[in-house]
């Protein structure tokens, strides 16, 4: 589902009441991007277990006092939107206590986990993280149009990152400092 704020002028502040205002079902994730509001339902069994493996791998290696979590919005100021990955990787102490949304400059690693209906739209975070100045985002994409993989997207500079890793399922994936650790694709 999915409503635009066609050439709106919204402000950061208002934008950040309208996420306060959503109400939404319970599990369901709201976004607001550029082309509207995208209202995401709960994901599916496959989803989920993709999920519990990355969150394992990355719980090994996480940096100290942070946490990897689940339905944090993350607000990237620079484009007016407030996304929410299916994992990500923030410092503990800059997780709001309320729902509001941590800026993106504090997120170390957004990972997203494409379903049949949203695959299109997790695709297109790349830029909008990039914008953000989030050092690592990893897409795993089931639904890819060259086959499931899994791609690492990092460096970004100036909207864009500069580098990128394509890995079929079944293929390890380096992730890179701070992490360091090489996630297994096998059970995707």
């Amino acid at each position: 589902m999915s409503t635009a704020f066609a050439g709106s002028a919204m402000t950061w502040e208002r934008l950040l009441d309208t996420w306060r205002e959503l109400q939404v079902p319970e599990g369901w994730r709201p976004e607001l991007t550029a082309e509207g509001i995208q209202i995401t339902p709960p994901p599916g069994g496959k989803h989920n277990l993709i999920a519990d493996l990355v969150d394992d791998a990355l719980r090994r290696a996480r940096p100290a006092g942070c946490g990897i979590v689940q339905t944090l919005g993350v607000g990237i100021r620079a484009i007016g939107s407030i996304y929410v990955p299916d994992l990500c990787v923030v410092p503990r102490d800059v997780v709001p206590e309320n729902s509001d949304p941590v800026p993106a400059e504090h997120v170390l690693l957004a990972v997203e986990i494409t379903s049949p209906s949203n695959g299109e739209h997790d695709r297109k975070k790349k830029w909008a993280y990039a914008h953000g100045g989030i050092p690592q985002y990893l897409l795993i994409d089931a639904y890819d149009e060259d086959g499931p993989a899994v791609s690492l997207f990092t460096e970004p500079v100036q909207g864009v990152y500069s580098r990128t890793v394509r890995v079929p399922f079944g293929q390890p994936v380096e992730i890179g400092e701070p992490f360091g650790i090489r996630l297994e694709t096998t059970g995707f």
